[in-house]
């Protein structure tokens, strides 16, 4: 081969050799891009909340709130790393204390309804509950037929009243229906005969009962079973899953338990 014929394929040779070390492999393997970071929760948390719902959350002997579910959101919020504010508000204008972000939270014997669904993002259940009835101890009431041409005392805004509501016939049957702002208020009235009978949470009316032995009975009929759950706004979709992430850790570790049983005795958490 002439000389000039070698300098030639030398140089092509080189080119070539060149081009495949410059040339990025199409099978290497890329950076994978890192996950974004999930979104930073705010410093604080405002839970609204009836503070006349014994056991739930209600003011001591010192006008401190307490209750089991200021309890449960203490635990949670320290899990969460954030602070919590407890407030007080109407309850039967909680869904718009909600939506105008007077408060981020719900946290108070909050049953989950499906018409609740439609404005209200909530947590996975964590207690079941009955609408109850309670008459004065010696009342001639024994059953739901008895509050035929009665008049009952409900709290306004509380799920008491859908209960009442799903049981046409026997609502049909009441004398009237007195909403009151708080259950407290409307079992004074029961024990100095205002009202005949009071349908309330079961967790409320057995705990205010049984303060008062012989005073109130609680009847062995009910108008049905439901659960409570932590209220949040819809878009607070990331605030949700960490609640019920808490919620959870605090159920498996015995935390709720705990809570449980130093408000009722046992442990009813879900």
């Amino acid at each position: 081969m002439p000389a000039f014929s070698r300098r030639t394929l030398v140089v092509a040779l080189s080119a070539v050799v060149l081009a495949a070390c410059s040339k990025t492999d199409s099978n290497a393997p890329v950076a994978a891009a890192s996950a974004p970071a999930a979104p930073a929760l705010p410093a604080k948390i405002v839970v609204g909340l009836d503070d006349n719902f014994p056991p739930m959350g209600f003011r001591d002997e010192k006008g401190q709130l307490v209750g089991f579910d200021i309890d449960l959101a203490k635990e949670a919020a320290k899990r969460l790393g954030v602070e919590v504010e407890f407030k007080p508000i109407d309850w039967n204008a909680k869904e718009a204390e909600l939506s105008g972000k007077r408060v981020d939270a719900l946290w108070n014997g909050l049953t989950i309804t499906d018409e609740r669904k439609k404005n209200i993002a909530f947590s996975a259940p964590y207690m079941e509950n009955h609408q109850i009835i309670v008459v004065k101890g010696g009342s001639p009431i024994k059953t739901k037929a008895d509050l035929a041409g009665k008049l009952i005392g409900v709290q306004d805004g509380s799920s008491a009243v859908d209960a009442i509501g799903k049981d046409e016939a026997t609502a049909k049957s009441f004398k009237d229906m007195k909403k009151y702002g708080d259950n407290v208020t409307a079992l004074m009235d029961l024990s100095t005969g205002r009202v005949d009978a009071v349908v309330l949470d079961e967790v409320v009316g057995r705990y205010y009962t049984s303060k008062k032995p012989g005073e109130y009975v609680v009847l062995d009929d009910n108008f049905g079973t439901e659960e409570y759950g932590v209220g949040l706004r819809l878009e607070d979709k990331d605030l949700l899953a960490r609640v019920d992430k808490a919620m959870a850790d605090m159920k498996a570790d015995g935390s709720a338990a705990k809570i449980s049983e130093q408000w009722f005795g046992k442990n009813i958490v879900k």
